[in-house]
């Protein structure tokens, strides 16, 4: 396997040295290739590139690197550095954080099937053009994999911690039961073992809502329109999820969306807008800006697959054999992965794992918005110094 490795550079730095793992400035995407992948549906890639970014520096011993995973449509940018732009887990993550980055070696992998650098739908297949509708499926499980690789280049065995919430959790436990030799400590946050049956029920009505799209094509819409109407209903449905009835109904009520009115209007055609409606369509259009349609399939399908005791039995008996010390959180107001899924998972595992309680009505959005409230309790657990 041949293993390669760029760097987008920041202007004003000097360059990195490939062969250097350490060798970088904080908060600067990297690409490392990592060769074949050999998918568990029964795909192929026959060649993977991986985004991540570092932040601190890794020890001798290579023994104090921290992988923190993003949730379905986030980025490598944890935190500052880099470009310097805010990053979008900062409460735990950067200088003086509960995951201090003078202490840590924190790494952030973008997730395969994404487009944010690694290897999804819009990069060139073998034949050039881009993977569109034959991108394969893409398991959490697979994903896994190809992060051991990176974690094998960059040298290190053993992750003093993965921590993750909603699918980043979710990637972050299947590390701990894929590799337990390899995580000391685990955190999963806002997430359960599995995705349930409502939870794939609502993935969905989001990925139909983009293959309905006119302009979706089958999935082969790179050189014409992209279906940017789809794209925006998905995050519409998913947004509605990630956010609790209590949120909603205090920031938005019956109010509309001045000067628009939906109950002063002619005909049906002419109708206004709710400002519930209003936030919606505009959380819809933001992500059309950043993100791309065929991504959006391909991780919620990784994020559908989510089952950690696929093949492998009973969840107890999948838990038995962890090594690592979990920290297990889960919001109160979460409607999507809800509190029992959190304690269902903390009371298979060994021993007594207590469940961190988020307390935010905001809802499942929480875990990034209010992270904070369990910065004392992370630091026991997992960071504080001898």
């Amino acid at each position: 396997m041949t293993i390669t490795v760029s760097r987008t550079a920041t202007p004003g730095t000097a360059p990195a040295d490939p062969t250097d793992p350490t060798d970088s400035v904080d908060g600067t995407l990297r690409h490392l290739s990592i060769g074949a992948l050999d998918l568990e549906a029964g795909g192929h890639l026959p060649e993977v590139t991986l985004a991540y970014e570092t932040w601190g520096e890794l020890n001798a011993d290579r023994s104090n690197a921290v992988l923190i995973e993003h949730a379905l449509t986030g980025s490598t940018h944890v935190t500052r550095g880099g470009s310097d732009e805010d990053g979008w887990w900062e409460q735990l993550a950067g200088p003086g954080a509960p995951v201090d980055t003078s202490r840590f070696f924190v790494v952030s992998i973008n997730i395969v099937g994404g487009c944010y650098g690694s290897t999804g739908p819009a990069s060139p297949a073998p034949d050039g053009r881009p993977w569109g509708s034959r991108f394969p499926l893409v398991t959490l499980r697979d994903s896994t994999e190809a992060e051991a690789r990176l974690a094998d280049h960059l040298g290190i065995k053993s992750w003093y911690a993965v921590i993750g919430g909603s699918m980043g959790g979710a990637r972050a436990l299947e590390w701990a039961v894929s590799y337990p030799q390899r995580v000391e400590r685990c955190g999963v946050i806002s997430v359960g073992a599995s995705s349930t049956a409502e939870q794939i029920a609502f993935a969905q009505a989001q990925t139909l809502a983009i293959r309905q799209d006119p302009d979706f094509q089958g999935g082969d819409y790179y050189s014409g329109a992209a279906p940017e109407a789809g794209l925006a209903l998905a995050r519409r449905i998913a947004h509605i999820t990630y956010r609790s009835a209590h949120e909603l109904d205090t920031r938005f009520g019956r109010r509309g969306q001045d000067p628009e009115s939906p109950l002063q209007q002619a005909t049906l055609g002419e109708r206004g807008r709710y400002q519930v409606e209003s936030y919606l369509d505009h959380q819809g259009s933001k992500l059309v800006q950043r993100f791309d349609a065929n991504s959006y399939i391909a991780i919620t399908e990784s994020l559908m697959s989510h089952d950690i005791c696929r093949g492998r039995g009973p969840l107890e008996d999948v838990l038995r054999d962890v090594t690592a010390k979990f920290f297990i959180a889960t919001v109160d107001s979460d409607r999507l992965y809800f509190p029992a899924q959190s304690h269902e998972l903390a009371g298979a595992l060994p021993g007594t794992v207590p469940v961190h309680v988020i307390s935010a009505p905001i809802g499942h959005d929480g875990f990034l918005t209010e992270i904070g409230q369990l910065d004392r309790e992370l630091r026991a657990a997992f960071f504080e110094q001898p």
